[in-house]
């Protein structure tokens, strides 16, 4: 799959998701397979730049390329400004938050919200596409709610304003996360354009994704909260892609491996005191449906020292091997 000059190795990629797709979580998820991992959105807002969770997310050092910033907003001179900061900051590919349901954004005609406006959404794409040397892409969803469900017409404008590839999440705003994903919509879109589509929403399986491929005709599969404690999803539907077998789940071992070296990213990149906080909800995804995970999440909550941490984790994960073992 292609992004303008950019091919990725495969066509998988990693949602933005805020307060989640962190560098650290970005550096796992590509190492696990992810074609693309697409940054935490950051505000068009330049008198938020300097605050420090805007200082981390335009933070891309040592990070594989190409790199993709989401950047959110609604006026399209900010928004161009926003797209330029971020290039010579390293990224490479500059996506356009115009899907996010957040209500903190649509109050003010931003994320999802701009659906309702076709011609801001056009002053926008114009704005940006014209601001940078480098590819624009646009995440949507397929309308602001079942009455008004225009993605197509989105998605028409997006391909004449220069946008080189797009990503529809397959709810209207009014969903949020509920329901079915539009499967069906979805296929209109990608018939109604030529370049890169990629799906979103409710693709949780290495066997749903072939079947949205197949379904829709797209370009590409985007995964958000499927990847939430399984980074190694992108392994597992690579791999089926690739061969129609699924993958044995990897062991217990492997997975505490990866979780202390995910914890120990986290502590560097944050520092020790907010890294722990931060690790808190991660380690909370990982441990889910696992035999004792709620005890595992309250102790968890209780540390304060990453030592008290690692060794949760490591006893915990020891635990489950040998009870595993023994029950075998």
């Amino acid at each position: 799959m292609r992004i303008g000059p950019y091919t990725l190795k495969n066509n998988l990629l990693l949602a933005p998701m805020a307060g989640i797709t962190d560098l650290p979580y970005r550096h796992l998820c590509r190492e696990q397979g992810a074609g693309l991992a697409v940054s935490e959105m950051i505000t068009s807002n330049s008198a938020l730049w300097a605050s420090p969770k805007s200082v981390r997310r335009m933070n891309f050092a040592g990070e594989p390329g190409p790199i993709s910033v989401q950047i959110v907003g609604s006026d399209p001179n900010n928004m161009a400004q926003a797209a330029r900061i971020n290039i010579d900051l390293g990224a490479d590919i500059i996506d356009i938050n115009m899907g996010c349901p957040a209500k903190k954004l649509c109050r003010v005609a931003a994320g999802a919200a701009l659906l309702q406006d076709e011609e801001r959404v056009k002053r926008i794409l114009h704005a940006v596409v014209s601001a940078v040397d480098a590819p624009v892409t646009l995440k949507i969803r397929t309308g602001w709610d079942q009455n008004n469900r225009n993605g197509v017409q989105i998605a028409r404008i997006a391909e004449e304003s220069g946008v080189q590839a797009l990503t529809v999440h397959g709810r209207t705003r009014a969903c949020g996360f509920s329901g079915s994903a539009e499967y069906d919509t979805i296929r209109e879109i990608k018939q109604a354009i030529s370049i890169p589509v990629i799906a979103n929403g409710d693709i949780n399986t290495p066997e749903i994704a072939k079947k949205v491929l197949a379904k829709t005709g797209v370009d590409g599969i985007m995964i958000g909260r499927a990847a939430r404690g399984r980074p190694w999803i992108f392994r597992e539907m690579q791999h089926y892609l690739d061969t129609g077998e699924v993958l044995p789940n990897p062991s217990l071992e492997w997975i505490s491996g990866l979780i202390l070296k995910h914890l120990q990213e986290l502590y560097d990149f944050y520092g020790k005191a907010q890294g722990i906080r931060i690790a808190r909800k991660h380690l909370a995804w990982y441990s889910r449906g696992l035999v004792g995970a709620a005890e595992f999440r309250t102790e968890i909550n209780k540390t304060s020292t990453t030592q008290e941490q690692q060794a949760l984790v490591k006893g915990y994960y020891y635990k489950l091997t040998a009870n595993k073992e023994l029950a075998a």
